[in-house]
């Protein structure tokens, strides 16, 4: 995309903490469950496995516990292909871990993660050789609300002008009001989403965050930082605004059975993203950002397979007509 610097061949690094996580199987209410499944639930390692699944070489830097579920989490990231060695033990401090109680409208996520390993990572990650090389550093709003040293640790990352850094950053709202029971989360994290080169916010957060009767333009008229700023609407489309466009680029989403939500940002994301890695014009990297999250929209854990490549091709090619739903169109 013009105006973002990619070092070639440089990988993407993803910073943040990544839990074990309790699931109820079958998919229904906590409370009345017999069988938990067990898996892993992060935003910035759920981006990680998507973009290795997409062919892109990916580091996931992070902290756990030297405990069983730290092993587990560190298994299933690197099994997915995400180069995991930055990752580090802390022999001190546990594994965070959540557990999702399904209901009818939405599921609910209960966290326990206060004091974890990765709530005491800090800006001397950003050290770490793999970011030196990194041609795009990948981040959310999770990671500040953790504990003031992984605040520092993102405000080191955004501190220096785009045309300064050795590698474009990603940031991702993610807004999780639990984590922000100070009121700051407004301000912080629309001041870090406008350092960004490439931010990605949902209409529904911006609306919660920063007022009610938002509308995708006036989002960017609040963020006028990121070279690149994606407004999500659900289920609806994709809207991408440029620094280099006035217009901006509109994608409805793939029109998909929900089986959960929980990690459909986190893929769309990692599809985006990757699609402006290959370089693809913006309406094209928009639909492999819909195609990864329709992915995630299918499973109850958080990273979903995706389809072969012929089929993502044929979805990609697709007229504006026969897009929306697409899956039938390219059997």
């Amino acid at each position: 995309m013009k105006g973002i610097r990619f070092p070639a061949d440089g990988p993407v690094v993803c910073i943040g903490e990544t839990m074990a996580a309790l699931a109820p199987t079958p998919h229904g209410p906590l409370d009345t469950t017999e069988d938990l499944r067990l898996s892993v639930a992060g935003a910035e390692s759920n981006v990680a496995m998507y973009l290795a699944d997409l062919g892109r070489g990916v580091s996931w830097l992070s902290a756990l516990g030297d405990d069983a579920f730290g092993r587990r989490v560190r298994a299933a990231v690197a099994s997915a292909g995400v180069d995991v060695t930055g990752v580090r033990t802390d022999p001190r401090r546990p594994t965070g871990l959540l557990v999702k109680d399904p209901g009818r409208d939405r599921t609910r996520v209960h966290y326990y993660r206060t004091g974890s390993a990765a709530s005491a990572l800090g800006p001397a990650t950003l050290d770490d050789e793999r970011v030196r090389s990194a041609s795009l550093v990948h981040l959310t709003g999770v990671t500040p609300a953790l504990s003031p040293s992984c605040r520092d640790l993102v405000e080191r990352a955004l501190a220096a002008p785009p045309s300064q850094r050795p590698y474009a950053v990603s940031f991702d709202v993610n807004h999780r009001p639990a984590l922000w029971p100070d009121g700051t989360a407004a301000t912080t994290l629309r001041d870090l989403a406008d350092r960004a080169d490439v931010a990605f916010v949902g209409l529904d957060e911006a609306q919660d965050l920063w007022g009610a009767g938002l509308e995708p333009a006036d989002v960017r008229r609040l963020l006028r930082g990121p070279r690149i700023l994606v407004v999500k609407d659900g289920g609806l489309a994709a809207h991408a605004f440029t620094e280099t466009d006035g217009n901006v680029c509109t994608v409805p989403a793939l029109r998909t059975d929900v089986v959960e939500p929980v990690g459909a940002g986190d893929a769309f994301a990692a599809g985006f993203l990757a699609g402006l890695l290959r370089g693809h014009e913006m309406r094209r990297a928009l639909r492999l950002g819909h195609i990864t999250a329709s992915s995630a929209l299918k499973v109850t854990g958080d990273h979903g397979p995706l389809p072969d490549a012929a089929t993502i091709a044929g979805l990609l090619d697709l007229d504006d007509e026969d897009w929306p739903t697409g899956g039938r169109a390219v059997r």
